[in-house]
């Protein structure tokens, strides 16, 4: 019985985990200077992630996505370098980040932190909802 309830945890850990890596892409770039002149080679790496804001507060350092509808939310960090950019590709204030937002984010890994370099926002689903309204008059003879 405490087998099968472990291989149920371990089955839901894995597939949470298993969302999270398929919502998130890695590019690597590598600069490389002149080397007759002892400059060093510069590697960077850019991780995507797209999902849904979860949280953002005006002011604070960090905002929260959540990868796909099951995965768990992550802090992403932020900084003064951070663009944010409508779904268009123009730059637009931190105004525009809300929760429930879909959106993309480019961040680097340094040290236990991910920092990010560049919010895409999406556009939200639209749900259009029609309303009809009857209205019912009787005549007096």
């Amino acid at each position: 019985m405490k087998e099968t309830t472990l291989a149920k945890i371990l089955a839901v850990a894995c597939g949470l985990g298993l969302a999270t890596a398929l919502a998130q892409t890695s590019t690597t770039v590598t600069t490389t200077k002149d080397a007759a002149a002892g400059e060093a080679v510069t590697t960077s790496t850019t991780t995507t992630a797209a999902g849904t804001i979860t949280a953002y507060t005006p002011g604070s350092d960090y905002i929260t996505l959540r990868a796909g509808t099951t995965g768990t939310p992550v802090k992403y960090y932020y900084n003064r370098e951070t663009t944010v950019l409508d779904p268009e590709g123009h730059v637009v204030t931190w105004s525009a980040v809300r929760p429930d937002l879909p959106a993309t984010v480019y961040y680097v890994q340094e040290g236990d932190r991910m920092i990010v370099r560049k919010v895409v926002l999406s556009k939200p689903t639209v749900v259009e909802k029609e309303t009809t309204t009857t209205t019912t008059t009787t005549q007096k003879p």
